[in-house]
């Protein structure tokens, strides 16, 4: 089973995307903030694809990208975000990050997630 990992600090936000997800057959672990989602990152080497939130407490989706590409080169990412704005050029592995405008389509969610965890 493909594993997705969701960093959302909006908690409502967070339950749809992972209900959805889960519903389309990934194994989905959920973190309210960049900081628990790197920790989650760390502890399940199995996971393929990271959805996270642009603004979040602690450390935000940039900051976790950065790291979590670090970490785990090979990690596909989609950020959402309600700003239009794309990743930063500094980010490295840029090009393995998509980006989800809020409020999205969670059809659409799930088509990015599948694409990227195949």
């Amino acid at each position: 089973m493909k594993e997705v990992l969701v960093a959302e600090d909006e908690a409502m936000l967070r339950v749809l995307a992972v209900e959805v997800l889960q519903d389309a057959g990934f194994h989905v672990r959920e973190a309210a903030d960049g900081h628990d989602a790197l920790e989650l990152l760390k502890q399940n080497p199995g996971i393929k694809v990271l959805v996270s939130d642009v603004k979040m407490p602690r450390m935000d989706g940039y900051a976790l990208s950065q790291a979590a590409l670090a970490l785990k080169p090979d990690l596909r990412i989609v950020l959402t975000t309600g700003y239009a704005q794309e990743p930063p050029a500094n980010i490295s592995g840029c090009r393995q990050i998509q980006t989800l405008q809020k409020p999205f389509d969670l059809m659409r969610l799930i088509e990015i997630v599948e694409s990227l965890a195949s």
